[in-house]
């Protein structure tokens, strides 16, 4: 599939079987349950879907799963970076082998690198595969922040590299990103928080755990933002909101789960260490997604 990336793309959680194996079955209904809710792509193995606590089987299954259920419906990006450029190269021929529309390679994120071994890294991860690239900035993990001229040189040194994920509190370096970049690659905004502002701005799209939970109505917002209906974008943003803040400001991956959970759609808890939500959070998370379906809200 040839594609221009674009829109809402779900960071897909990863659901866990009683027994703490992956869900393969229930995984397939994730990719439904966003696909069909509007979206314009999904993710695997994203920060949201546990990578780093899978093992290298099973960052494979979810990938050759994801790829399976979608079915060509809408691109898989597949996150394929590791604390090895080895590792991370491995990884992303097989997701290339398995479908995978577009690699993101998240930079190692245990040693903090210095810019130019992390450029090092993204070039030989790049040159491993024939896909579109897309930078995963994730300094929070990483220790490591590129900076958008960076980031745009690199997209013109290396063909493959279309796409950035950039997540960050920090607007104004995506801004940089989508007005002085924007001929060499597309900007992506992972800060959940962020979404309406991002598109407003002119993001090619957004990349969201909490599409997840409530992919129809990020994909409103979108399509609102598309046809110039601000004010329509701002009533679905308004009612959207107070979740995703709800969900940003507890651990993300308990609190999408927490969230999935609370629209009818339990996947499992995280994998140990990351606890579920206490239930007082769970609670608040519950209400504010029950507000989000209120047909008083919604008029």
């Amino acid at each position: 599939m040839t594609v221009q990336l674009r829109g809402i793309l779900t960071a897909l959680a990863t659901p866990f079987a009683t027994d703490g194996s992956v869900d393969e079955a229930l995984l397939r209904d994730v990719v439904d349950r966003s696909i069909e809710g509007g979206v314009h792509g999904v993710v695997a193995c994203g920060s949201t879907g546990e990578f780093s606590a899978l093992t290298i089987d099973e960052r494979r299954l979810v990938v050759e799963t994801v790829v399976d259920q979608t079915a060509r419906r809408v691109p898989v990006i597949a996150q394929t970076g590791a604390t090895s450029t080895a590792e991370a190269i491995r990884l992303s021929r097989h997701a290339q082998s398995a479908g995978a529309d577009v690699i993101m390679p998240v930079a190692p994120y245990y040693e903090p690198l210095s810019v130019e071994e992390t450029l090092t890294y993204l070039r030989a991860v790049a040159g491993s595969v024939d896909v579109p690239v897309m930078v995963y900035n994730l300094p929070v993990a990483t220790g490591v922040d590129l900076d958008p001229d960076t980031i745009g040189a690199l997209a013109r040194e290396v063909e493959n590299v279309r796409y950035v994920k950039n997540t960050t509190t920090d607007m104004a370096q995506s801004a940089a990103l989508i007005h002085n970049h924007g001929d060499v690659l597309s900007t992506f905004v992972g800060w959940d928080s962020m979404i309406l502002a991002s598109l407003a701005e002119g993001a090619a799209g957004v990349m969201a755990g909490t599409g997840n939970v409530v992919p129809a109505e990020l994909v409103a917002v979108y399509d609102a933002v598309s046809t110039g209906d601000l004010e329509g974008a701002r009533r679905g943003w308004a009612r959207v909101y107070p979740l995703i803040d709800a969900i940003m400001n507890e651990n993300f991956i308990a609190a999408v789960k927490s969230g999935m959970a609370a629209v009818g759609f339990p996947v499992g808890v995280p994998r140990a260490p990351v606890a579920e939500l206490d239930p007082d959070a769970a609670a608040r998370i519950a209400k504010l997604a029950a507000a989000v379906g209120d047909p008083i809200l919604a008029s």
